[in-house]
């Protein structure tokens, strides 16, 4: 069996686990197999991000100013787009095949002895994401790495990756998202993502509303921990288009940057930089000593964020963005109106049953001239006539389509009618994973073949 088949071996017997979907306040479970395991995770420097939206981005942007320092690098972020060791990231590349399926081989047998004793004290079996976060804990170690970025699974005390301890807490804007699991308040979910904040840490955190914001200062007194708040420590200063992306000047902590280069669309992603600049002044220089100007520019130049805003098509324009709420909906549609000249936006759409879809559509209705309804291919998927029903109900026009080879084909037919049409692809993770796979297939940004 060659590496990449050992690989995919393993991602199958995780997916023979509970889904990422099924969770549990137990992460007792994920430390007891760990501490079989002699806590790989307590060998590296950790930077642990919650919140509702912005992480992934906030995370690759870390990693890239992490990197940039010189230091070996991992990056732990869900879901995957197209292959599941985009999740684990070794040094700005997905690991390798061969180290995750040499981690597995390692792990199993303390796997074995954890899930006996689960069968014996009642309790259901190791979940996918319980044992992605020991494989990755173990890959880390395994590298060696100096620093991991870490985000969150779902909301922060009782997430798995909790069993890990922040050098560097960073909390992204803190919105609606999982209420029936994180809580229905935004006092509530603040509360479960404050967890992640640990004895002594340094907690960055983006501008929050006032409940969450005070929610997250009392966390930190508790434990001693320093916080700074975008709008007051630190901010983003100013920020304008550039070809590519877009310059920004930063008012962090220990300095002050300016007319920095990012190579990421979308005025979030100026805050998002900010904040990723906040925390890595934390981590290496102790809020203190600013980022040095060849290493910041470095960095931020190199950073990605796949699925957010990405361009993958041309003649016509077809963009992939992630959003899978309102808040994440919010955002994209004003990045559309500012970063892009165009006239009409076709929106292929998919979301997941247990989003808000309604919200969705209201958020990206004002920048919408034609939604092609669709469904990610996942059980989880909302149907694509009740994605329908809410573009209809919102006054937009809508075509149903099967599934997304279907609604890209006639979104990318609708715009290639006209110069001044474009197409968006938006409302899950899962959907823009397979028009990124299927982009590249078809090679788009050759342009369209009708």
């Amino acid at each position: 069996m060659n590496d990449r088949n050992r690989a995919d071996a393993v991602y199958d017997a995780l997916l023979q686990r509970q889904g990422e979907q099924w969770v549990q306040p137990r992460v007792e479970r994920t430390a007891r197999v760990l501490e079989l395991l002699d806590d790989p995770q307590k060998t590296y420097r950790v930077v642990h991000i919650t919140g509702t939206n912005g992480k992934t981005s906030t995370a690759r942007m870390i990693e890239s100013l992490v990197r940039a320092h010189g230091l070996r690098t991992g990056l732990f972020t869900s879901p995957h787009l197209e292959r599941f060791t985009e999740r684990i990231m070794i040094d700005g590349a997905p690991i390798a095949d061969a180290a995750i399926a040499d981690a597995w081989d390692e792990i199993l047998p303390f796997v074995d002895i954890v899930d006996t004793e689960l069968q014996g004290a009642g309790d259901a079996p190791l979940t996918f994401f319980e044992l992605l976060t020991v494989l990755a804990f173990v890959a880390f170690a395994d590298a060696p790495i100096d620093v991991l970025v870490l985000e969150v699974g779902m909301g922060g005390t009782w997430d798995s990756t909790n069993t890990a301890d922040g050098d560097v807490a960073v909390i992204a804007p803190i919105d609606i998202d999982h209420a029936d699991r994180l809580g229905e308040t935004i006092a509530d979910i603040a509360a479960v993502k404050a967890g992640i904040i640990k004895d002594g840490a340094a907690v960055v955190s983006a501008r929050q509303q006032p409940a969450a914001e005070a929610v997250l200062r009392a966390a930190a007194a508790t434990r001693g921990a320093t916080i700074a708040f975008e709008g007051g420590e630190f901010g983003l200063s100013s920020q304008r288009l550039a070809v590519g992306g877009q310059l920004i000047s930063v008012r962090g902590l220990a300095g002050a940057y300016d007319d920095e280069y990012l190579p990421i669309y979308g005025a979030h992603q100026g805050f998002n930089a900010a904040l990723a600049i906040a925390a890595v002044e934390s981590l290496v220089g102790g809020a203190t000593q600013p980022i040095a100007s060849d290493i910041l520019a470095e960095g931020l130049g190199q950073a990605t964020s796949p699925g957010r805003l990405q361009l993958v098509g041309v003649q016509p324009t077809v963009i992939v963005d992630a959003a899978h709420n309102p808040h994440g909906a919010r955002a994209l549609a004003t990045a559309l109106r500012e970063a892009f000249d165009f006239d009409d936006w076709g929106v292929v759409l998919g979301v997941l049953a247990d989003k808000d879809a309604g919200g969705i559509v209201a958020e990206l209705a004002p920048v919408a001239a034609h939604v092609f309804a669709t469904m990610p291919d996942s059980e989880r998927a909302s149907d694509a006539d009740t994605v329908a029903d809410f573009a209809e109900a919102a006054g937009l026009a809508v075509t149903v389509h099967v599934d997304a080879g279907a609604a890209t084909e006639a979104a990318r037919g609708w715009a290639a009618a006209s110069d001044r049409r474009a197409v968006i692809v938006a409302g899950s993770v899962l959907l823009a994973g397979e028009v990124l796979a299927l982009s590249e297939l078809e090679d788009w940004k050759s342009g369209w073949a009708s």
